[in-house]
């Protein structure tokens, strides 16, 4: 599972992730949460439809698909509809059904302070999910 935003951080992580899946012959889902679209009441992170993504969203799945297609990598890209994009990721990833194995992640470095102000996606991914986590900076 690579985690897709757009910023510079999740196609760093992209690349990461083709090497992985292309050693390991896997395929990566991209995963996009959309977070204006959830509920914080929500048990589940539903997924949208493919005509519901906005065009932005549209782009990056696109973006991802192409640079998985020229490696020779299958890619399966999900948005779901989300509250908290650290805890969606961690939900979409710890759920059995999605038989995600590894996540990859890419860092923004906000760092001190601003990162303890909003948060860090990459760090709540990384101490709250049950498999494997590549930070990539």
């Amino acid at each position: 599972m690579v985690c897709l935003d757009g910023s510079k951080g999740s196609i760093r992580a992209l690349r990461t992730g083709i090497l992985f899946a292309r050693h390991f012959d896997d395929t990566i889902v991209g995963v996009h949460s959309n977070i204006s679209q959830g509920s914080p009441r929500a048990f589940s992170n539903p997924k949208i439809k493919e005509e519901k993504w906005s065009n932005r969203t549209k782009e990056i799945m696109q973006f991802a698909k192409d640079k998985c297609k020229t490696r020779r990598v299958e890619f399966e890209g999900v948005v779901i509809a989300g509250y908290n994009a650290g805890n969606d990721l961690v939900r979409f990833a710890n759920n059995k059904k999605n038989e995600i194995d590894h996540v990859v992640i890419g860092s923004q470095g906000t760092g001190y302070p601003k990162g303890n102000f909003f948060g860090s996606v990459s760090n709540f991914v990384l101490h709250k999910a049950k498999i494997p986590v590549t930070i990539v900076k």
